[in-house]
């Protein structure tokens, strides 16, 4: 099974959201059905802030409802880390890693 490997990097802001969604909606659809986690490379992220952490919520959210995946972060940063746990969702998003 070929694992769902979404990459996101540079700057994120609330406008890309929906283009982020988008692109995984495509990669989900067609996946295998039995892979049940999508990895999501934030290792590239720039200046991580609020719409980061909104777009991970969002990609999690698609990542549900495409049959139960559950999104997890890799190469994840110090400050997305520390954003996702300040705002409750370091429980929510696996944090598959620490930043490389």
């Amino acid at each position: 099974m070929t694992p769902i490997v979404l990459t996101v990097s540079g700057r994120v802001t609330r406008s890309a959201v929906p283009g982020l969604c988008a692109e995984l909606e495509a990669l989900l659809a067609t996946a295998d059905r039995e892979v049940t986690s999508v990895y999501c490379d934030v290792a590239a992220v720039v200046r991580p802030d609020l719409a980061a952490v909104e777009a991970i919520a969002r990609l999690s959210l698609v990542a549900r409802r495409a049959g139960g995946r559950r999104l997890r972060l890799r190469g994840t940063p110090p400050e997305l880390r520390l954003l996702m746990y300040l705002v409750g969702l370091s429980d929510v998003v696996g944090l598959a890693d620490t930043a490389s």
